[in-house]
């Protein structure tokens, strides 16, 4: 058998887009929010002795942040404080208020086990394998636990969580406890008339309890340890002046980078080549980072710019309407990729005289029909309307799915009723079921 093998050389032209880290932060940096740009640029600041940071000025005083929808957002619009964590909170309540005895011993192991939310994650069995605790010491340590700030922390499940913090509050109706101790699942069931019946009380009364329980908190350690949501620094601003829309940057909330020239005037006067290439290469990175804030910030308002054209009615009429409106629609006015106008507007606040908003909030896809001057309808819209009717409607008798299909299909809105099902569940609202009152 005879083998050959032939050699041969040859060029070819391929295009190839190879993305330089440079290039990939750039990217990057546009993604960011503003609380994220300002951790990266003191993090920058750390590795380049000639960048100054210029912190923001975050006493600026905003509107609360709403949903297009006229939903109000938590904001606050200051850094908020350093926060401990749920596990050093309740490690200094023990040292405390408890004696070094060998029970508190069993608290401190019960602690670990104590998750994120406040709920422990071993059983009392495997406490007592592990420590060689009778039961009856390992129910001690937990009550303890139990008796600690947040009200709700220690509890093993839902139902005992709930109940834990009904116990401690002076606000609780009378019969709560007793209703989520027997009745919780028909409670969850919404079985009212059921448990008002075992009870001998009004289902008004089952009705309060229910009330009172949506008080309350089914993560009662969530808060510790957590800052995301606090606060929200708009990027860009909006000021409607008559018939004119302006929208300018958000500057004074923006971390600011100044070269620090003196210093770099000193150090360029050493003979050494190393030093000499060290300020060069800083000098560019620092020239590099000014240039990515500046092109973040004019890539965030040229995207505001054409959101607010399109939707310029959400900003000169009062019932804010918005108008169906994809990101490739600004993509292509912009002549830049879908994915850059994305970057731009996710994460990204807007703020107006009647509140902030996200940016990507205004883009909504068109759902089918007309309004009466013959423009397209907006899912936002739609959701809207809903909202306004489910609030609107008899408690004692809240209205079906179907109800609210005729009801909007009188408004000129065509939708079936699994799509008004799906508004309705993104809206986070129950069903009618779910929603019948008994006062």
């Amino acid at each position: 058998m005879k083998f050959q093998q032939n050699f041969s050389q040859a060029q070819s032209q391929k295009q190839k887009l190879a993305l330089t880290q440079k290039l990939q932060q750039s990217i990057q940096v546009l993604q960011y929010s503003v609380e994220e740009l300002s951790e990266f640029v003191d993090s920058e600041a750390m590795e380049n002795p000639l960048i100054e940071v210029i912190e923001p000025n975050y006493t600026l005083n905003y509107s609360k942040p709403m949903s297009n929808s006229g939903t109000e957002i938590n904001y606050l619009n200051q850094i908020p404080d350093t926060r401990i964590s749920l596990f050093e909170h309740l490690i200094d309540q023990i040292h405390l208020n408890y004696r070094d005895t060998y029970l508190r011993t069993l608290v401190l192991y019960l602690v670990e086990y104590i998750d994120l939310n406040g709920f422990l994650t071993t059983t009392l069995d495997e406490a007592c394998d592990q420590t060689g605790a009778n039961a009856v010491q390992m129910l001690d340590a937990l009550t303890l636990i139990q008796q600690l700030d947040p009200p709700g922390v220690g509890a093993r499940d839902l139902q005992e969580c709930l109940m834990l913090q009904t116990e401690r509050d002076d606000a609780a109706p009378e019969i709560a406890y007793l209703v989520l101790e027997e009745h919780f699942q028909e409670l969850v069931d919404r079985k009212w008339p059921e448990i008002a019946k075992a009870l001998a009380v009004p289902v008004s009364d089952i009705q309060r309890v229910f009330d009172f329980i949506q008080t309350l908190t089914p993560t009662p350690g969530a808060s510790f340890g957590s800052t995301d949501g606090l606060y929200i620094i708009p990027d860009v601003l909006v000021k409607v002046t008559g018939e004119e829309i302006l929208v300018s940057s958000n500057r004074r909330g923006m971390p600011e980078v100044k070269f620090q020239q003196t210093y770099f005037d000193q150090m360029t006067k050493s003979k050494d080549p190393e030093v000499i290439k060290y300020l060069e290469e800083k000098k560019q990175d620092f020239q590099w980072l000014q240039k990515t804030i500046q092109q973040r910030g004019d890539t965030i308002l040229r995207a505001a710019g054409a959101i607010v054209e399109h939707q310029r009615d959400f900003f000169m009429q009062e019932h804010r309407p918005l108008k169906p409106l994809t990101m490739k629609v600004i993509a292509d006015e912009l002549e830049v990729h879908e994915s850059t106008v994305s970057r731009a507007v996710n994460g990204k606040y807007m703020e107006t005289k009647f509140g902030v908003f996200e940016l990507k909030s205004f883009f909504s896809q068109k759902v089918g029909g007309q309004n009466e001057d013959g423009e397209d309808i907006s899912a936002n819209t739609i959701k809207k309307r809903l909202r306004e009717l489910i609030n609107d409607e008899d408690k004692g008798k809240p209205l079906s799915d179907q109800k609210l299909v005729e009801l909007l299909k009188a408004e000129s809105f065509e939708l079936s009723r699994r799509t008004v099902a799906k508004y309705r569940e993104a809206l986070k609202i129950p069903s009618s079921s779910k929603r019948k009152r008994f006062d």
